[in-house]
C-alpha cells in the first residue's frame, strides 16, 4: 500500500562554517509520485554521506552546481524500485544506486539508475562503499593520479574514513610501505591490525610531528584527504618526483577562509607534483576498479567498516561527523532496511 506522505530534507540556508540545525528543512509532503515512461519510483534504503556533500552546499564553481535552496539534498542512495513506469527496463523489486538525494522516495529516469547484482563475498553497502565512488575514488586516485609503485613510501590522511582505508588496503597490495594517519588510537589500533598498515599515526598526538620524521623520514605519495596543516607539513617531506593527490580537505571545508600552504615551494626544490582530481572522470573504467575490488572482497582480503546512522532526519547530524572525527570507516543514513537482502 503506498503511503499517504513521505519525508525529505531540502536545503534552508548556506552555511558559513558548520552544518547548524536550520541548514536543511524537513518536510513531510503529500505522497503524489507517478513514474512516467522509462521511469521509476524508488523508495530510499541506504543515503551515502561523503566529505564532498559538504562543498555542494556553497554556491561556488566547483565540479558540480551547488544545491539549490528549497532543492533535496544530493547524495548517493541504494534504494528499491517498488513501481515502474510504461517501457522501463527494471522491476518491481529491484534493488538500485543513483543520486535520489535526501527522500524516502523519488522518481528517477531510468538512465541515472545502476541496477545492483550483489554476488559472494559482497553486501549491499558496499556499493556506496568499495564498490561504489567512495571505492572509485580510492582505486584511481592512488593508481591513476598517485601512479604508488611497489618499494615506495605511501601516506594516507583521514585513513581511518571510507576513501583512505581502501587506499591503504590497495597500496599494500601494489607492494608500497603504507603509513596512515588518524585521529585516535582506537582508529589507529584498527589500521594496523585490521587494515594491515605498516604503521599509524594519531595526529593529535604530542608527538605526531616527531614520530613521523623519525619513523618515515621522507615519502614518495602522499594520498590527502584533509588539506590543513597536515597537507603543509607533508609538503616538507618530499623525495624527488613525489606526488601529492589532493582527493580531499575536510579540515578546511567547515573553515571560511582557510590559511593557506607555505611550505609549497617544496614542489620545486625536490621536482614533485601535486595534483586533484575528480572521480566522475573517470565513470568509463569505473567496471575496472569494480572487478578488481570485487575480488578483494570475494577472498577476503579488503577489510571495511560501515558507521551505520538511523533515520533520515538524522542526515545532518551524521555529516557533521565527517568533519568532527566521529566515524571509523564508510558512513551511511539507513532510511529503511525493509525487504532488502543485504548479503549473500
Amino acid at each position: 500500500m503506498a503511503p499517504t506522505h513521505y519525508t525529505r530534507l531540502t536545503l534552508a540556508e548556506r552555511p558559513k562554517t558548520t552544518i547548524t540545525p536550520s541548514t536543511f528543512k524537513r518536510e513531510v509532503v503529500p505522497f503524489d509520485l507517478k513514474p512516467g515512461r522509462e521511469e521509476i519510483l524508488v523508495k530510499a534504503r541506504y543515503v551515502s554521506i561523503d566529505p564532498a556533500m559538504r562543498g555542494w552546499l556553497n554556491d561556488a564553481r566547483s565540479y558540480v552546481p551547488p544545491v539549490k535552496i528549497g532543492e533535496v539534498m544530493r547524495a548517493a542512495v541504494i534504494a528499491e524500485v517498488v513501481e515502474t513506469g510504461q517501457g522501463s527496463a527494471f522491476k518491481k523489486g529491484d534493488v538500485v544506486f543513483g543520486h535520489f538525494g535526501w527522500t524516502e522516495y523519488a522518481v528517477v529516469k531510468d538512465k541515472h539508475a545502476e541496477r545492483l547484482h550483489i554476488q559472494p563475498g559482497m553486501e549491499i553497502l558496499d556499493f556506496l562503499g568499495p564498490l561504489g565512488p567512495t571505492g572509485m575514488t580510492a582505486y584511481f586516485g592512488l593508481l591513476d593520479v598517485g601512479k604508488v609503485q611497489a618499494g615506495e613510501t605511501l601516506v594516507v590522511s583521514g585513513a581511518a574514513g571510507a576513501t583512505g582505508s581502501i587506499v591503504c588496503q590497495i597500496g599494500k597490495k601494489r607492494g608500497a610501505k603504507v603509513y596512515a594517519i588518524a585521529g585516535s588510537a582506537d582508529k589507529c589500533a584498527w589500521l594496523e591490525r585490521e587494515v594491515g598498515v605498516d604503521r599509524a599515526f594519531n595526529y593529535k598526538s604530542a608527538t605526531f610531528y616527531e614520530d613521523f620524521r623519525k619513523q618515515v623520514g621522507y615519502l614518495d605519495v602522499y594520498f590527502d584527504n584533509v588539506g590543513g596543516d597536515i597537507l603543509n607539513f607533508m609538503l616538507t617531506r618530499l623525495k624527488q618526483k613525489a606526488r601529492i593527490v589532493l582527493c580531499g580537505a575536510i579540515a578546511d571545508y567547515n573553515t571560511s577562509k582557510p590559511k593557506g600552504l607555505s611550505s609549497y615551494t617544496n614542489l620545486i626544490a625536490q621536482r614533485a607534483k601535486m595534483e586533484g582530481f575528480i572521480v566522475f572522470d573517470y565513470a568509463k573504467r569505473y567496471p575496472e576498479a569494480q572487478r578488481e575490488l570485487a575480488s578483494m572482497l570475494k577472498d577476503g582480503s579488503l577489510k571495511r567498516k560501515f558507521h551505520i546512522v538511523k533515520g533520515l532526519e538524522n542526515a545532518p547530524d551524521a555529516l557533521n561527523l565527517l568533519f568532527s572525527g566521529g566515524n571509523t570507516g564508510k558512513l551511511v543514513v539507513q532510511v529503511s532496511d525493509e525487504g532488502v537482502k543485504t548479503k549473500l
